[in-house]
């Protein structure tokens, strides 16, 4: 993988992670365009700096909000942070049990299963259009309304499943406002990322190579950057019920895949 192909990549990831068209997809559907030839401990590697970058690049657009949360946790009382803590903590069980009980099998949806990818766009597709169509929206999230997206999280770890996309729709068909739809969705994942990066490290399963330097900083800070951008946008967007644009496109793409998967 050269330095363009990074950039893009990282671009790539930074879109796609909040808005709700499939990080993970892109990228298998990217690197196969792209004929990468990389190890696999290479493209685990690339993949968790670029999931790194989207990561603070959420930090960084609800700053105010994570300050506001580690604030009142540290009241040491139970209150309107500690409970919107405690939701998040539900709503991260069924991934971090997932992950936890079928990493191998996982991870063997992203070795190239460009044919799944496909198909999962465009179950995607039918998520967002179903979310896009419900109007009133007014309920907060409540302990077992995060479960139920936690679930929606886990099941968006397959490649093709928009986490974003499966998780606002979730959150929206549940009656969820909006908004807050979108805050919860992107603050819901920082844990999981974060503990992933940590049992990597810590496990020995990264593999850092020198000669990557420029190409895995080129790859971070395009998808720092894109993501800055697409954090901010993705709550507009989903302000305005305008879905169902991505769900336009997921569909199209998903189509497409399917199509020159069984062709060639």
């Amino acid at each position: 993988m050269n330095w363009f192909e990074s950039l893009l990549l990282g671009i790539v990831q930074g879109l796609t992670e909040f808005l709700p068209v499939s990080s993970s997809g892109h990228l298998e559907i990217g690197k196969a365009l792209f004929g990468d030839n990389s190890s696999p401990e290479e493209r685990l590697m690339f993949t968790v700096i670029l999931h790194f970058a989207t990561a603070l690049s959420t930090i960084v657009v609800f700053r105010k909000e994570i300050i506001r949360i580690f604030k009142g946790l540290f009241q040491f009382k139970y209150n309107e942070e500690l409970i919107f803590s405690l939701k998040i903590i539900i709503s991260m069980v069924p991934a971090a049990l997932v992950g936890y009980f079928f990493e191998d099998l996982i991870e063997s949806f992203f070795d190239g299963r460009i044919l799944f990818v496909g198909w999962m766009l465009i179950v995607t597709a039918i998520l967002l259009v179903l979310a896009d169509t419900k109007k009133k929206n007014t309920h907060d999230v409540s302990f077992i309304k995060s479960f139920i997206i936690g679930i929606a999280q886990a099941i968006a770890i397959l490649p093709g499943i928009s986490r974003s996309g499966a998780t606002i729709s979730t959150s929206v068909l549940l009656g969820i406002e909006r908004e807050t739809a979108a805050k919860f969705s992107f603050l819901m994942v920082l844990p999981l990322i974060f503990g992933k990066v940590a049992k990597d490290i810590i496990g020995g399963t990264l593999h850092f190579s020198s000669e990557q330097t420029l190409t895995y900083g080129i790859g971070f800070v395009g998808a720092f950057i894109a993501g800055l951008i697409a954090c901010s946008w993705m709550i507009a967007i989903v302000k305005k019920s305008r879905l169902k644009y991505f769900a336009i496109y997921c569909l199209i793409i998903g189509i497409v895949t399917v199509s020159l998967s069984i062709l060639f």
